[in-house]
């Protein structure tokens, strides 16, 4: 079971912090092993929306599979922040530092610029805040006008819908493009998201059309990215002709079928390797027969 333990400070915004939220709760109904959990500095949070929520005022204990999200708040600059207590910001560094993974949604990104996570990593936050946290954080390496970055298990997006964006892209990472994209139609989201970042996943990346034939080729590929696919029986599927669908996908993707098909393998196997997998593990877990196969899509992509 993997904790999602949402840091709460007064003024957290509503959509900070349910976005994300939803997108966990909604994987675990679909059977992931997710709890979520919410801590405060103080028992009762008045949220920006004026609705007081309630939280806990211990942290649970924390693992590497576990993942703390802080949501932004309501402020014209990241210096007009809720003070954060040293001890909270010394849960965030021993977090990251046992290997789990923090992010943030908007303004929340100051809350890792403080705790020194955002020093040498790309990071990103709500435009109207960019330029104050850079002043603050000057070590931090800005991305600005993008939706999120990830770097070395420090997640970071620009704030309000984007964090829905963000924990998608966490669910894809763990559990596959498929499992993102279930989560994504339950909630009714138009996956979408950053086609010139490389932080984005593919499979979102990809899904910023709206050809129902290339959504529903996407959602047999994405289920099934790690066996072989063969182009007659995808078209079969969706019920056109390999030339229509070829086609259809290059237009709404920029990709063939079988080039987003290692695209996803792809984005897997550097995910498997990062986290100590060999070269030869990782092409097997993806679905390539020759670890070659793999050497090629990483020097083309480098």
């Amino acid at each position: 079971m993997s904790r999602i333990v949402f840091f709460l400070v007064p003024g957290v915004h509503l959509l900070d912090l349910a976005g994300p939220a939803q997108v966990f709760s909604t994987a675990a109904d679909f059977g992931h092993p997710y709890a979520l959990a919410y801590v405060a500095e103080q028992p009762q949070v008045l949220t920006a929306q004026g609705l007081p929520l309630a939280a806990g005022t211990d942290w649970p204990d924390l693992g590497p599979d576990d993942l703390i999200v802080v949501p932004g708040w309501r402020t014209s600059t990241p210096a007009g922040a809720p003070a954060i207590g040293d001890a909270s910001l010394q849960v965030l560094r021993d977090h990251h530092a046992g290997g789990g993974t923090v992010a943030s949604v908007c303004a929340g990104a100051d809350a890792l610029g403080r705790a020194g996570l955002l020093d040498g990593r790309h990071c990103t936050t709500h435009h109207d805040v960019q330029d104050e946290l850079a002043r603050r954080h000057p070590r931090a390496v800005l991305v600005r006008d993008v939706l999120f970055t990830a770097d070395d298990r420090v997640v970071t997006s620009a704030g309000i819908a984007s964090g829905i964006d963000l924990a998608l892209h966490l669910v894809a990472t763990r559990h596959g493009p498929a499992a993102a994209a279930k989560v994504a139609r339950e909630m009714v989201v138009h996956t979408r998201r950053n086609g010139h970042e490389p932080q984005s996943s593919e499979m979102l990346r990809h899904r910023s059309h709206l050809v129902d034939t290339v959504h529903r080729a996407q959602d047999l590929i994405d289920a099934r990215f790690d066996q072989p696919l063969p182009l007659p029986a995808l078209a079969s599927a969706v019920g056109v002709s390999e030339r229509t669908l070829t086609r259809l996908f290059r237009r709404a993707t920029g990709l063939t079928p079988l080039r987003y098909q290692q695209a996803l393998r792809l984005e897997r196997a550097e995910h498997l390797i990062g986290h100590g997998a060999t070269m030869d593990a990782a092409a097997r877990s993806v679905g390539f027969e020759d670890p070659r196969m793999l050497r090629r899509l990483r020097a083309r992509a480098a």
